[in-house]
């Protein structure tokens, strides 16, 4: 059943990026909530039989779900699909705005430095010290790695980059359009077309690398200062028109973007050690904080970026 809350039974939440990880949680945290739901999504056929299973308990909670498998991040994909959900929204409008896409390029931009020639690494030299043999060393390690041993992670093979296929310049505008400055068009356009409510909430997500250089993640994290500045930009400008933007930066999530990540096995344990409280961050504590700043309250938060981590960030 929906719980009771204070958002209105007109209002609608509008997930780009919504069929899967932080986004799904999100949805469906508003619907507990009583909130609408539009989502927009780029799937194969192939994984839309679980997809849809998710949206049917969505509108099992009593509230209207639109879902489009769509273009979100070409213009006349966008406008297509606004023009859909005029046909949809009725009298109602759009309360919550989240940018939740999540595609760009992991490329390194500059070769890897091979090894010396006639070097050992580290796990072959302990093989060779217990007599045994260097997949079975890997594969116990591999056992305490995932056990919780986050600290045999420097023993393990590090993860393998493509360095013969670097980042260009067609890798970086485009991740930084998807990830990033496609939030603003999103919002010139819904706010054109007089959808926002009065008191809306747009949100993005950003992740500690804006700020820590990740091997192969320099596209990414252009798209999310860019993302940033875009929402300081909405922040400023949107407030006379009554649109609050903020951004939140989660901790280490395991969502399908983050398995993306060459060495995301090592984030994630990386993550839990320094963790004040030991685990992960979840896509419900993202979602938790986006139905917070859905909330009346919070109408006062406007050009924000908002840690979601549990203290990570703060945890050296």
């Amino acid at each position: 059943m929906v719980q009771k809350s204070l958002l209105s039974e007109e209002n609608w939440a509008l997930i780009l990026g919504g069929s899967s990880g932080m986004g799904l949680a999100t949805a469906k945290k508003l619907a507990q909530n009583g909130m609408n739901l539009f989502i927009v999504h780029r799937d194969r056929r192939g994984s839309m039989k679980t997809i849809d299973a998710h949206f049917d308990e969505i509108r099992s909670l009593g509230v209207k779900l639109e879902a489009f498998n769509a273009d979100a991040l070409s213009a006349e994909g966008r406008q297509g699909i606004l023009s859909a959900i005029a046909d949809h929204i009725g009298s109602g409008k759009i309360k919550v705005l989240l940018h939740s896409i999540a595609l760009g390029n992991l490329k390194l931009s500059a070769p890897a430095k091979k090894p010396a020639e006639g070097s050992v690494d580290t796990l072959s030299s302990l093989a060779q010290s217990l007599g045994l043999d260097r997949t079975q060393v890997e594969s116990k390690l591999k056992d305490l790695f995932e056990a919780g041993h986050s600290e045999v992670a420097s023993l393990l093979e590090k993860p393998a980059y493509d360095d013969t296929n670097l980042l260009n310049e067609e890798d970086v505008a485009q991740t930084v359009y998807n990830m990033g400055s496609s939030l603003l068009f999103w919002v010139q356009d819904i706010h054109k077309r007089g959808m926002f409510a009065a008191d809306a909430r747009v949100l993005g997500l950003t992740s500690e690398g804006n700020q820590i250089a990740w091997l192969g993640y320099a596209a990414v994290s252009a798209a999310k200062c860019a993302l940033e500045s875009m929402a300081r930009t909405i922040a400023k400008e949107y407030a006379p028109h009554g649109i609050r933007c903020n951004i939140l930066q989660p901790g280490i999530t395991d969502t399908p973007a983050l398995r993306l990540i060459p060495g995301s096995q090592a984030m994630k344990w990386g993550a839990i050690k320094r963790n004040p409280f030991g685990r992960m961050t979840t896509p419900e504590d993202v979602a938790n904080v986006v139905y917070l700043m859905s909330r009346d309250e919070a109408a006062w938060i406007n050009g924000a970026l908002i840690r979601v981590d549990g203290g990570e960030a703060i945890s050296g």
